[in-house]
């Protein structure tokens, strides 16, 4: 079984403008990496659009018409503080949607072993009835929920790697059964959440991390409590909320990370995911904004997934 790329052309247009983080730049970025002879053995497939009803496993009804009607028909607005929607970004939005239920259909129909969904915005910050943190709609979430409803899977963890705490995958994680949430992220830092005294045996692991931390620790703290938790919980599907502003060079954070560390990272997910899941992942992009160490960690990740 192959690895897949799945993208679209609309994610290039959800315009947050030059001067915002999340910007269409960081897609660029990705293409650019990803273009590199190395991947050649990579299937590329377009992002299907998503539908409603996945949407509505993970968000209540009137927070998903707010969403599509704050989208203007020119220029920007301004959904919410740090939140910028365009023209362009309902499709966007959808795609990133459909990608990820795309994703776990290909895995479980046998048809690719690990996928990779390069779509923006991103999502692990969307709460059920609220947009936060650049994002729209909770696209790992959704692709957990997806997995449950339509193909029966009984267990489904996803592990976050993104710098920030993913309030809105822990949110809709908690108390849920055969659902595990886990993140590694940067503590004190947005959105102010993921400490320890959230969690909840089986369900609910976060292991926050001090500004400054860099390779040797964050592996340590990897390796030792993250692995075997996830192995004990044994899932039949892994998803991945795979951002790369834990690197050394992210204007947002304060984790040194380099491009060895993602690499590092990827290879103990796919370990974990031959021993309890037939390899298969499903991994959606999250933040990364210094365009340069996006790339590098993109390819990075990929390289690993495609082992």
């Amino acid at each position: 079984m192959s690895t897949w790329l799945i993208t679209h052309s609309d994610c290039e247009h959800h315009d947050t403008g030059s001067d915002h983080p999340e910007r269409i730049e960081r897609l660029e970025a990705i293409n650019q990496a990803l273009a590199d002879p190395a991947f050649a053995d990579l299937i590329r497939q377009p992002a299907e659009y998503g539908t409603r009803q996945a949407i509505a496993r993970a968000h209540d009804a009137a927070y998903i018409d707010s969403v599509f009607a704050a989208i203007p028909t020119r220029g920007r607005r301004h959904f919410n503080a740090d939140t910028v929607v365009s023209p362009g970004s309902a499709a966007a939005a959808m795609r990133g949607v459909g990608a990820a239920t795309q994703a776990v259909d290909a895995i479980q129909a046998g048809r690719a072993r690990r996928v990779f969904c390069a779509t923006r915005p991103p999502g692990h910050h969307a709460e059920p009835d609220e947009s936060m943190g650049f994002c729209l709609f909770n696209n790992a979430a959704i692709a957990a929920f997806h997995a449950q409803a339509v193909h029966g899977v009984q267990r489904v963890a996803v592990v976050d790697f993104d710098v920030h705490h993913g309030n809105g995958t822990q949110t809709l994680f908690s108390g849920r059964e055969g659902l595990f949430y886990l993140s590694l992220h940067q503590h004190p830092l947005f959105p102010g959440t993921g400490t320890r005294r959230d969690n909840r045996p089986g369900n609910i692991l976060n292991l926050p991390l001090a500004e400054g931390t860099g390779s040797a620790a964050y592996r340590q703290q990897f390796h030792g409590e993250a692995i075997s938790a996830l192995i004990e919980f044994d899932p039949e599907l892994l998803i991945v909320s795979a951002g790369f502003d834990a690197a050394a060079e992210d204007p947002l954070a304060g984790l040194t990370l380099t491009r060895d560390d993602f690499a590092w990272i990827t290879d103990e997910l796919v370990a974990v995911a031959n021993y309890c899941c037939g390899g298969h992942i499903c991994s959606v992009l999250e933040g990364g904004y210094d365009l340069g160490a996006l790339g590098r960690g993109v390819a990075a990740h990929v390289a690993g997934l495609m082992r």
